[in-house]
């Protein structure tokens, strides 16, 4: 059972296996056709596709959510069923940007208490690299199938919980975007620069080696001490733009074997659309955190 990550020739051996689900995250934000386009064009054999916008997440709610809601409940149960995923499935999920879109999956099938996902080492590249199968033909599910989600909680805040543990010190908030985001120097999605008061900083771009897959596990697990400090791994929280690029770092987190930690699923894009949440925008910024090892 894989439960972070999973080498393409891990993949290969499992890749006749009924009870192997692989899906397709691939998505860019600035064209968001571009991941069906890329997926009908050639995908890995006997996968479906998940599109970020429609399939794992939720509608926008203008003015008070984020700009990728988390998807409800039994609409994602029902949909992963019609993807032919039940319960105990080994789930492979990958893309072609680092892990950003395939964590959010792996995320999603851990919040519903699903813990057979893994996110595929290296992505679509490594796969073409090592010389993986491709096809254009989409996969026709089993029909009848049903997954039954079991949501942890323990998981996943809300923005109430964030804003009311703020100047708590015993409250590790980690922000997953890049440097010039977190100090506020630059932003180029979300209307307001800046970061959550008292944020730290561990960018989901320092998590991947020059080769395109994710650093080794004890590299990253001294990565992540250094952001962490003495905080307990299960009371910290992770946020991003949008709630996406964060699970990357929950990802790589758990693969250190350092444990799961939370998601504010909203991050900074929900937390901007309330005037009186308060903002932290400067240039100083502890850069201490920006990189792994």
């Amino acid at each position: 059972m894989y439960q972070t990550l999973i080498d393409p020739d891990q993949l290969r051996v499992l890749i006749d296996d009924a009870n192997v689900a692989v899906v397709d995250c691939r998505f860019t934000l600035n064209d968001t056709l571009y991941g069906r386009a890329a997926y009908e064009a050639g995908h890995i054999p006997r996968a479906v596709y998940a599109h970020l916008d429609e399939d794992l997440s939720s509608q926008v709610v203008a003015g008070k959510t984020g700009r990728h809601p988390l998807p409800d409940v039994g609409e994602l149960a029902t949909l992963l069923g019609r993807w032919g995923i039940t319960d105990g499935m080994q789930v492979v999920a990958y893309d072609e940007a680092g892990g950003v879109f395939a964590s959010r999956l792996w995320w999603l099938l851990h919040w519903l208490g699903h813990h057979s996902v893994a996110v595929l080492n290296g992505g679509w590249q490594a796969w073409c690299a090592d010389g993986g199968d491709v096809t254009q033909q989409a996969l026709v599910p089993a029909r009848g199938k049903t997954f039954h989600p079991k949501v942890r909680s323990d998981v996943v805040v809300d923005v109430d919980e964030v804003k009311a543990r703020l100047g708590d010190e015993s409250y590790c908030l980690v922000d997953s975007r890049t440097m010039d985001r977190y100090r506020g120097d630059y932003e180029p999605i979300d209307p307001i620069a800046g970061r959550i008061p008292g944020a730290r900083h561990a960018s989901h771009e320092a998590l991947l080696g020059a080769d395109g897959k994710y650093l080794a596990a004890e590299t990253l697990r001294r990565h992540f001490e250094g952001v962490l400090g003495d905080a307990k791994v299960s009371e910290s929280v992770f946020y991003c733009g949008s709630g996406v690029s964060a699970a990357k770092n929950l990802l790589a987190l758990a693969h250190s074997g350092l444990g799961m930690a939370k998601l504010y699923a909203g991050s900074w894009s929900e937390w901007i659309t309330d005037p009186t949440r308060e903002i932290a925008h400067d240039r100083e910024a502890n850069s201490g955190h920006a990189s792994a090892g």
